[in-house]
């Protein structure tokens, strides 16, 4: 199938039209429109410096259910020690851009480029992006952020400084989530360290229409807040 070029008008192909690595359309903006309309078709921008901004919907798909997650007893057991302050959406920029500083085995280089951070700090002063921070005595260790619409958490990128605080922020993150009936997190693409804390591959298909679902939940725009200091 041929991957399309996007125009300025906000148009996306159908997510079955990508191709089979889930390449689906290359070009246009960062805009939060745009970005919002991709989200909700199952599409998410990444690319690195070099390339032009290419937007991808692969199958299969990479998720959570929050309602269906457990925790580890280790995991658990770390976040009642209370190692770490957890707290979510008071310092967003310091997260997106300790994700993009983070390296790691086969990871010498980022895709959060400038004009992703720019993009995604715009979404989250409109309410639509958040963060889960750990820190120790004010200084953030650990974290991650993602996108929410509806009842789907797009995550995007998670750190650790210090071991275990980005499992400590994702068990936070996924207690918060299941409160609140959120039905899905979207993890993109597989990666053995979630395989390990959980997450499992989906068909494409399962995932739109489980997305579909989720979108039907009324949007929870703004500030979020931990139920309490420490979560378990």
């Amino acid at each position: 199938m041929p991957v399309f070029r996007l125009s300025k008008p906000m148009v996306f192909p159908p997510p079955e039209m990508a191709e089979s690595d889930g390449l689906l359309a290359v070009g246009g903006d960062l805009s939060s429109e745009r970005l919002l309309r991709a989200y909700r078709m199952g599409i998410f921008p990444w690319y690195g410096d070099d390339s032009p901004i290419l937007w991808w919907s692969p199958d299969p798909r990479m998720v959570f259910f929050p309602a269906q997650w457990k925790p580890s007893r280790s995991l658990e057991r770390l976040v009642k020690k209370g190692a770490f302050d957890v707290s979510m959406d008071t310092a967003f920029a310091a997260v997106i851009e300790a994700c993009a500083n983070a390296r790691g085995p086969g990871r010498d280089s980022t895709w959060i480029t400038p004009e992703m951070m720019a993009a995604y700090i715009r979404l989250h002063k409109e309410g639509y992006a958040h963060s889960v921070e750990c820190c120790i005595d004010g200084q953030l260790v650990g974290g991650l952020y993602g996108v929410s619409i509806g009842g789907c958490f797009f995550g995007e990128s998670m750190f650790s400084n210090v071991s275990n605080a980005s499992k400590v922020a994702l068990a936070v993150l996924m207690k918060y989530l299941a409160a609140r009936g959120f039905t899905l997190v979207d993890c993109q693409v597989k990666n053995d360290h979630l395989v390990r804390l959980g997450a499992q591959e989906i068909p494409r298909t399962e995932f739109l229409a489980r997305l579909g679902e989720a979108l039907e939940m009324e949007t929870r725009r703004g500030k979020w807040e931990p139920d309490t200091r420490v979560q378990t």
